[in-house]
């Protein structure tokens, strides 16, 4: 599974948060690594450098061999939040799909 990290103009990220994000990504998704062939992660902060609850967001777009792309997003008070909630969504859903094409 190829991970490409994708940031707004307001994020700028250092290797060290890269290695994590891809491993909490690893750690949650690897199950699904004969299934996705390219995951993309795009953090953004929704309203810029103001503060706010929930402004982080976290998409995650899943390409899936065979199918069409799954994406879902989450928001949080931090890129952390926002990543964790997103593996949970594209955990969830490649689990339904998985379960799908078992019952075929």
């Amino acid at each position: 599974m190829t991970i490409q990290l994708n940031t707004d103009k307001n994020l700028t990220i250092h290797q060290e948060y890269e290695e994590k994000i891809k491993n909490e990504i690893n750690e949650g998704l690897g199950i699904f690594d004969d299934l996705i062939t390219r995951l993309e992660v795009h953090l953004s902060d929704e309203n810029g450098s103001k503060e706010g609850l929930d402004d982080k967001r976290c998409l995650l777009e899943a390409r899936v061999s065979g199918r069409e792309p799954v994406a879902v997003s989450s928001l949080g008070n931090s890129y952390d939040l926002a990543l964790h909630g997103a593996i949970t969504k594209l955990k969830s859903k490649l689990e339904t799909i998985v379960g799908k094409l078992k019952a075929r």
